[in-house]
């Protein structure tokens, strides 16, 4: 019964990048992260704890935009968001902002189990992961060789075609089972975005949502569209509502409503049976699942 799916970034991924190195690497993290997450469900563990593992797993590796190798800001300085949900009784953490905490998705675990709030943001939230006993990182930590050539290339004025090529988040959904579900997020957002900037990633019902009656999604792309469509609960709304499938309701959503306001990127979706759903509507998207039948698949483009 248990089920897990991944993603790493959705976008346009150019052949160019795309070598059968860079290829492997790439499957290589998203493997990693969903046996990190399969280990815990397989040994009747939760789903929230499987997504979080799942989740530190890509935000420890520098090939993804969350945590070391996250993109980097217009001002030079990496900027963090994540957010999590689990589906029994609606629990949700988040934060944004973060500029010294190594795990976001960590804290946001924190914020959700130990603080009465559901976001906490900059500063007040850096200062709660201090207080939770978290060591900070220098914001060096997170910037990495590959991550500043991508964002001189955006601030180059003669580099006016520049366009990321993986908007970049990491995201896990799972069933446990208990038959609860979980979603988390995490991400470093834009490359050259404006400071201060939040995507969906760490806003509930955009970028994050769980519930039991209907599904879990984690979403990756362009967030300003993915917020103003509110694409997870959407989805989840469609499942709820109108009695769609888990594939239906993702398919109508990632290819119907957010391609026609000009939305790209992609869910994974994990519904209350187990069945998965992984669309995007850009040119590829990292990802990965493991079925309720113990099969993995990864795929790019």
């Amino acid at each position: 019964m248990p089920a897990i799916a991944v993603h790493g970034g959705a976008g346009d991924i150019p052949p160019a990048e795309l070598t059968p190195e860079r290829e492997a690497a790439y499957r290589t993290g998203l493997e990693q992260a969903l046996r990190a997450g399969q280990r815990i469900l397989e040994a009747g563990g939760p789903s929230l704890d499987a997504v979080v593992a799942a989740v530190q797993v890509l935000e420890d590796n520098p090939l993804f935009n969350a945590g070391r190798g996250a993109v980097i800001a217009a001002n030079g300085i990496c900027e963090l968001d994540a957010s999590l949900m689990e589906g029994r009784d609606l629990r949700a953490g988040a934060v944004t902002g973060l500029r010294h905490v190594k795990s976001p998705i960590g804290l946001a675990r924190l914020v959700m189990d130990v603080s009465p709030h559901v976001m906490l943001s900059g500063q007040g939230a850096e200062e709660f992961a201090l207080e939770q006993g978290l060591e900070p990182v220098a914001n060096r930590y997170f910037v990495t060789e590959r991550r500043q050539r991508e964002l001189a290339a955006a601030l180059d004025a003669s580099a006016g075609s520049f366009r990321e090529s993986l908007m970049g988040t990491v995201g896990a959904v799972a069933l446990d089972a208990a038959g609860d579900l979980a979603a988390a997020t995490s991400t470093g957002g834009m490359t050259a975005k404006r400071w201060g900037r939040v995507g969906d990633s760490p806003v509930i019902g955009a970028g994050t949502y769980a519930a039991n009656d209907c599904c879990a999604v984690s979403a990756t792309g362009h967030g300003e569209y993915f917020i103003r469509a509110t694409v997870a609960h959407e989805i989840a709304s469609l499942i709820r509502y109108a009695g769609k499938s888990v594939r239906e309701a993702a398919d109508i959503v990632v290819h119907g409503q957010l391609q026609q306001m000009g939305g790209e990127g992609g869910v994974i979706v994990v519904g209350r049976d187990g069945t998965l759903a992984l669309p995007f509507n850009s040119r590829g998207m990292l990802r990965g699942s493991i079925d309720a039948q113990g099969r993995m698949t990864t795929g790019i483009l």
